[in-house]
């Protein structure tokens, strides 16, 4: 790993891009694997439990999030209002119309793999699914504007453009984040910004793009257990999370779920 001596932005070789993506497909296969569990009357401590059942005896690697920075659990679940870092908990039982993000981690030989997902809990409603489609949809925006070339300004433009184009509004207060042998390290991913300010994007940086929208307005607040984060105003909130890799030509996203593709 060589660093710039501008920036001190941390640029993988091609080895390690491809252990980056050894750990962010074992991180996409655990969001696989708990997607079916995700239904009305399950707790997100049960969820949490199955994660880093999967994480340590089948995956045989490491739960990222257990003891980081304090945090218990091994995945976070955020649902309906939590814009992020919900911690799972035996009092909360999903109902029938909720939306969960769950966002996992894991470390596999030192590298760090980070991805997170919407699901639907049973029926969910047109608005709350809709809220998660364009979610997704400027995750999308924001990764296609990679490029060498490209500024870091593109990416939140692009992720800020279309949302707010749909009558959404993005998290200012969190932001993606560079990662490798370190769990968040620089750059500082924003999801919004203005076209050609920020960081020069080259060959061989990682870093996470995860927009977190809300239906209503984008201020949020934190509770009083240090972690949990919701919207001010109690709107619906979703994120989806993809680690990518710039490329000598553009992309290369590490996180594919199974039948995914570049939207």
């Amino acid at each position: 790993m060589r660093k710039k001596n501008s920036n001190a932005i941390l640029v993988k070789s091609p080895e390690q891009v491809e252990l980056s993506r050894i750990a962010g497909q074992l991180a996409s296969d655990v969001l696989t694997m708990i997607g079916p569990h995700v239904q009305p009357g399950v707790t997100t401590e049960y969820l949490d439990k199955l994660c880093n059942e999967y994480i340590v005896n089948v995956l045989q690697v490491i739960p990222a999030n257990v003891g980081y920075a304090g945090f218990t659990k091994t995945v976070c679940t955020s649902v309906n209002e939590v814009v992020c870092h919900g911690i799972p908990s035996p009092k909360k039982v999903l109902k029938d119309g909720d939306i969960i993000n769950i966002d996992v981690a894991v470390i596999k030989d030192g590298w760090f793999g980070d991805t997170s997902r919407m699901y639907y809990v049973g029926n969910v409603g047109k608005a709350a699914r809709k809220l998660c489609e364009v979610t997704y949809d400027a995750m999308w925006a924001g990764i296609r504007a990679v490029r060498p070339g490209a500024t870091l300004g593109d990416v939140g433009h692009a992720i800020q453009s279309l949302a707010e184009n749909a009558g959404f509004s993005v998290v200012r207060d969190y932001c993606g984040h560079g990662i490798g042998m370190v769990y968040h390290e620089d750059p500082q991913v924003l999801h919004y910004g203005r076209p050609g300010l920020g960081l020069t994007l080259e060959p061989g940086m990682i870093f996470t793009i995860e927009p977190m929208i809300n239906a209503g307005k984008h201020q949020t607040r934190s509770l009083p257990d240090g972690w949990t984060v919701v919207t001010a105003d109690r709107s619906l909130s979703a994120q989806w999370e993809h680690m990518v890799a710039v490329t000598a030509t553009g992309f290369d996203v590490l996180t594919l779920a199974p039948g995914e593709k570049a939207q």
